[in-house]
């Protein structure tokens, strides 16, 4: 395996988010290790980037105080809380000014189950299967470590990130994105990817109103 460069994540998320699946992400937060091996994500564009607006994004509505990282170079991780709970790790990618996110959705444990075991309290496939769950077993925490650079893994409030590519070819496969509310959450957005036949994949689920919509778009 090798890093990955900042230059190779300076394309529109659409672009990059595919190229994801089987990367690694190694985190080590108070000093443990844990390596996830990318299995699903979703891309998202921030307002005024790609073709094709996208109102299921952050940053579709401008730079806020909340999004911010969204907009700065490539590389360094977005992360935010969801349901004023969990905590969950997005790449930025595209031009800095572009503003641009992955979604990481779920993950393999490679190394340091242990640790991801301890800090999730659940065994097996489902450890970081879907993004809060990612979140939690990676130890990475909104507000604490938004903005942790995973190029140059510049330590970072007692945590460290660092993105591989992985080794191994993987079977792409596409779709709507999970549970984001509205038209953002049909196939006029087949912004999801995974890794066909993974058992971390997350199950598909409809956001408020998207089967409304997509119903619509059929």
């Amino acid at each position: 395996m090798r890093r990955v460069t900042r230059d190779e994540l300076a394309d529109l998320p659409l672009a990059v988010a595919p190229r994801l699946l089987g990367a690694h992400l190694r985190t080590v937060v108070d000093g443990a290790q844990v390596r996830l091996r990318i299995t699903e994500v979703e891309a998202y564009h921030g307002q005024g980037t790609g073709d094709l607006a996208d109102p299921g994004s952050h940053a579709r509505m401008g730079r806020t105080a909340r999004n911010a990282t969204m907009w700065g170079e490539p590389g360094h991780l977005y992360v935010y809380l969801s349901h004023g709970i969990h905590s969950c790790v997005n790449v930025v990618c595209g031009p800095e000014g572009v503003a641009g996110g992955i979604l990481l959705r779920a993950a393999s444990v490679e190394d340091g189950a242990d640790a991801a075991q301890a800090r999730s309290g659940r065994l097996g496939r489902d450890l970081a299967r879907g993004p809060g769950r990612l979140g939690q077993v990676s130890g990475l925490r909104h507000a604490l470590h938004d903005g942790i650079d995973a190029v140059t893994a510049t330590p970072s409030n007692g945590a460290v990130a660092e993105l591989w590519w992985g080794d191994e070819p993987v079977t792409v496969a596409s779709g709507p994105r999970v549970g984001v509310a509205g038209v953002a959450g049909t196939a006029a957005y087949p912004w999801r990817f995974w890794i066909e036949g993974d058992p971390t994949v997350s199950a598909f689920r409809w956001g408020r109103g998207a089967a409304d919509a997509q119903a619509m778009l059929d």
